[in-house]
């Protein structure tokens, strides 16, 4: 877990956003919806939600719709994520968004929301053990 611990009113902010967010998901399909808020190094949050599509292949979810946000403005070192959810338990990121969380933090706090507000607090490398990341060249981490 990263050693940087966060100020408790920015894993509120944090959070907070990530619960709003979820109200902006467009999930017709599987009629649920999705928030995520990422705080990047730079202390800015950039957040997101699911997207469905008919065409189910091309669905994005929140957490990987709020990192591509921020990437996009030129961030490129998470600090945490929150994932809140309307249902009463919370969710987990999926294993794609958990490589994608991978490629731009070794490891970081993960913050999961329920709808009542009941939370697991965790971090990518207990969600992704082991894994592959930019670090690993052709040719290294054989």
């Amino acid at each position: 877990m990263m050693r940087d611990r966060l100020d408790r009113d920015k894993i509120e902010e944090l959070i907070r956003q990530a619960q709003e967010s979820y109200r902006n998901a467009y999930a017709p399909y599987s009629q649920y919806p999705v928030g995520a808020a990422i705080l990047f190094a730079s202390q800015r949050i950039f957040c997101g939600c699911n997207v469905e599509n008919a065409s189910y292949g091309l669905t994005i979810c929140a957490e990987r719709n709020a990192i591509f946000q921020g990437i996009a403005t030129g961030e490129r070192l998470l600090r945490a994520v929150a994932i809140a959810v309307p249902t009463p338990d919370p969710a987990y990121p999926c294993g794609a968004c958990r490589q994608v969380m991978r490629e731009f933090a070794q490891d970081c706090p993960v913050f999961l929301v329920s709808g009542d507000g009941r939370r697991i607090e965790t971090n990518l490398d207990a969600l992704l053990p082991h894994a592959f990341g930019p670090e690993f060249k052709q040719g290294q981490g054989e």
